[in-house]
Order: structure tokens, then C-alpha cells, then sequence
């Protein structure tokens, strides 16, 4: 028998995926559970399982292509009798006759009547009965499609709009009113490329409809001046640009402080060996920013909540989730460490060292990158001192983290300047439902409890 294998549904919300690579070739003997081809959605590269053994028939994908799901990938003949089932295809084509069954589409032909019958209500207008006349009524029937369109009108109030859970959750997630979102699928069904072309479409303020500014870029023929190359933005890439986007339709505030971390560096040279030898890897400062930042929000609930905009109702999050950014080959990744709050540093540096590797190996699964309440995001390594963070939306805080620097301070005691260790932090959030004041609070949280390790394990 031979199998169209279609490409499954790789998480919610995803419905299309690049093609990495073509795993197998025409003739090709596969076994269950066997990559086919290897793909990217959004920010994860995983490889598509066969879900039968037997023979490759024909690769209907190529590398680089976008499929979506639901589109054929490979034809697999099935190990067993694989000549006598070669027969049952030629067979299929005789069975598919009986596809003529889909001339039921004709049917609709005979809907021109009902459209004559829509013309019947405009007897009462003159003109009507001359468009009537006209041997093409079909052409005014097809602007019937038109609501699918993005230019379409608004639901009404009270009007029913079709979309799945999860398309209605995505759209509370990015400030989007459902109902003012026209769907392109049958019936009007709103998908989430469709929530997705609406939020570009809005005004940069994304306080209603408008289009989209003008890109700079668009269609300048930058060949004029000099040699140029062209390439696709990478999955990745796009999905970045996408979500910076619609971060910076929230107003963000970004606060900047110095942490002294001269105590703190020391007790960290002195137990990494320990933490190592724990199974912890590497003790670093992200690490113990980790655990310090899931207290802060323990005690900070603002900074660990979300907005819903289209609700009008703020999410306060009773877990805490904390993304790291790690710079990949790929872009941008930000793997998430769950229940931070739950896990002590060791613990939270062997995950979060784990984590690393598998983004930079591209082994990253959709769900480890989702769920985060906030992100850490580490440029010290870079030699980058204060920076301004970018949010990941829905989260509505991120702490950026600097090179430090030793650094003359004025110790009023001794009256004398002594060295110390100073660590730049750079905390942006959003201004909607944070005050600067809770901003405030937060960061200077964060820098006491590295000051003064001892208040953490005091007073958690």
C-alpha cells in the first residue's frame, strides 16, 4: 500500500515550517520512527519521523522550501508486497472516477440560480435588473469571498467570529481585538497569520487600524551604487523581526544601576569547583542572577505578570519561568528554566548549561522556549557595559546583564577610594502596568541580594 505521508502538526499555533534538509531519496528503504526531513519552525530544528517502513515512492519537498502543514512530503511503499501494492495506486486512479463525485463543485453552478435569486430582491432597484441582464452575474457573486480578505470590514457586535483557542489566545498575547481581524479561511475562519498580517498592519502605536509603515528598504535598487547580495531571512531571523516588532508597540522604560559584586565574585571563584563537582557545570554570574531574580520576583509580582489587553486585565503569573538569551549560528534563542524559584543555584546552573548546549546544537523543542514570565539577557561576555533590553512579549520585564569592571569607589570608612567589582544591570520593562517606581523597587532588590548574599538566604 502506498502512504502519502503529510507533514503532522509540529506544536499549537504552527502551520508552516522551513525545510532544512531531504533526509531520504526516491528508493530509499525506511523504518518507523526514521527522519525524513529535518525542518525549522519558529526558533526549533527538529526532524520529522516516517510513520511507516518501507520504500521511498516520491520527495514532493525540496531543501529551502516553506511547507505547511497538511502538504504531502514523501509516498511510502509499504515494505510488505510492495510490487502487488504498486498495482493498488494504478487501482486508486481507477477509484478516483468516482471522484467525479467532487463535481458536486458543479453543483454550485446551479448557485448562479440562487445568485439570480439574490437579484430577485433587487427588482425593486432599476439597475439590478440591468447587471441581471448581464450574461456574467458570477463576477458580483464572487466578491462574496471578499470578507476572507485583510480588507475586509470588522465584525459587528454580536456578530459570531470563528477562530480556534488557540488563535484567540495568541491575539489577547499581542494586544489584537479578535473581532477586528478579517479571516481568510473557509467561512471566514480567522487563522493566525491572519491575527499576525492585522498587528503589521496596525499603526506603530497598535492603538487601532492604519497601514503598516513604510520600510525603508522596499524596493530600493541599492545595485545602483555598488555590488550587493541578496539572501532569505531565516526562519529564525523572520521570527525575531516579528516579535521585536510587536515588543516595541509597548511603551518601554529601561533603569540602570551598578551592583558591587566584589564579595559575591569571590564566594563564586571559591565554590565553582564545589557546584561543579555537584553536576552544576559552570558556576556563573547568570546562574546566581537566576535565583536572585526568581526571589525578586517572588517579592515583585508586577514584573512576573502579562497584559491582556483585548480583557483589559492584568495576568499575575504564579509560577515563575525565566528565559536566558543565548546567542546561536541561528540568531537569538532564549530557552526557558522552569519553576526557578523551586531550584537552588547548582540546580540552576547544570539546567541552564544544558539548555545552552542544546541551542547552539539546534536540539531545542518549540516548549522549552515558551511559558517564560521573564529574560536575562547577558552581553558582559561581549565587553558591553549598559544596554537597553528589548521585551519578549507578553512578558513585561527583561534585566540586562554588563561586563564588570573593577572600578575606584569612595569608601567613606577608610576615607580612601578602594578597587571594587561593579556589574552593569539594565532593567526594561513595560510602562503600561509597571511604574517606574515598581521598577525601582525591583532593581534595587536585585542589586542588594548581590551586594549582600547573605540578606537572600535570610530573608528569600
Amino acid at each position: 500500500m502506498t502512504i502519502e505521508f503529510a507533514l503532522p502538526e509540529l506544536g499549537e499555533g504552527i502551520e508552516e515550517a522551513d525545510v532544512l534538509r531531504v533526509l531520504v531519496s526516491p528508493g530509499d528503504s525506511v523504518e518507523v520512527e526514521q527522519g525524513v526531513i529535518e525542518v525549522e519552525t519558529e526558533k526549533a530544528t527538529l526532524e520529522v519521523p516516517a510513520p511507516a517502513a518501507g520504500r521511498i515512492g516520491e520527495v514532493r519537498v525540496a531543501s529551502g522550501e516553506t511547507i505547511r502543514v497538511g502538504q504531502v512530503i514523501v509516498t511510502i511503499d509499504e515494505a510488505a508486497g510492495a510490487a502487488g501494492e504498486a498495482r493498488a495506486p494504478a487501482a486508486a486512479p481507477a477509484s478516483a472516477p468516482p471522484e467525479p463525485a467532487p463535481p458536486a463543485p458543479p453543483e454550485p453552478e446551479p448557485g448562479p440560480s440562487p445568485a439570480a435569486a439574490a437579484p430577485e430582491p433587487a427588482p425593486p432597484a432599476a439597475p439590478a435588473p440591468a447587471d441581471e441582464a448581464a450574461p456574467e452575474p458570477a463576477p458580483p457573486a464572487r466578491p462574496a469571498p471578499a470578507p476572507a480578505s485583510p480588507a475586509a470590514p470588522v465584525h459587528r457586535e454580536g456578530e459570531p467570529v470563528f477562530a480556534a483557542p488557540s488563535v484567540r489566545t495568541f491575539a489577547r498575547e499581542i494586544g489584537v481585538d479578535i473581532r477586528e481581524v478579517a479571516g481568510s479561511g473557509p467561512g471566514g475562519r480567522i487563522s493566525q497569520d491572519d491575527v499576525k498580517r492585522h498587528a503589521r498592519s496596525r499603526p506603530a502605536g497598535g492603538l487601532g487600524r492604519g497601514a503598516p509603515a513604510p520600510d525603508p528598504g522596499a524596493g530600493v535598487d541599492f545595485a545602483r551604487w555598488g555590488e550587493v547580495e541578496r539572501l532569505p531571512m531565516s526562519r529564525v531571523r523572520r521570527t525575531t523581526a516579528e516579535t521585536i516588532s510587536r515588543s516595541w508597540q509597548s511603551p518601554h522604560v529601561t533603569l540602570f544601576q551598578k551592583a558591587d559584586v566584589t564579595e559575591l565574585e569571590a564566594l563564586r571563584r571559591r565554590y565553582r569547583e564545589r557546584v561543579s563537582r555537584a553536576g552544576g557545570g559552570n558556576l556563573t554570574m547568570v546562574a546566581i542572577l537566576l535565583s536572585v531574580c526568581a526571589s525578586a520576583l517572588r517579592q515583585h509580582p508586577r514584573l512576573n505578570a502579562s497584559v491582556d489587553a483585548a480583557a483589559r486585565q492584568i495576568v499575575y503569573k504564579k509560577h515563575v519561568h525565566i528565559g536566558v538569551a543565548v546567542d546561536t549560528d541561528r540568531g537569538l534563542l532564549v530557552p526557558v528554566l522552569r519553576d526557578a524559584d523551586r531550584k537552588n543555584v547548582t540546580e540552576l546552573s547544570a539546567e541552564l548549561g544544558s539548555l545552552a548546549v542544546k541551542a547552539r546544537e539546534g536540539k531545542l523543542g518549540l516548549e522549552e522556549m515558551r511559558g517564560g514570565s521573564f529574560t536575562i539577557s547577558n552581553l558582559g561576555g561581549m565587553g558591553t557595559g549598559f544596554f537597553t533590553p528589548i521585551l519578549n512579549p507578553p512578558e513585561v520585564g527583561i534585566l540586562g546583564v554588563g561586563r564588570a569592571l573593577t572600578e575606584a569607589v569612595w569608601d567613606a570608612e577608610a576615607g580612601a577610594f578602594a578597587p571594587r567589582l561593579l556589574l552593569p544591570l539594565s532593567l526594561s520593562f513595560d510602562h503600561r502596568i509597571v511604574d517606574g517606581a515598581d521598577g525601582a523597587r525591583f532593581l534595587s532588590w536585585v542589586v542588594e541580594a548581590l551586594e549582600q548574599p547573605l540578606l537572600l538566604a535570610l530573608e528569600g
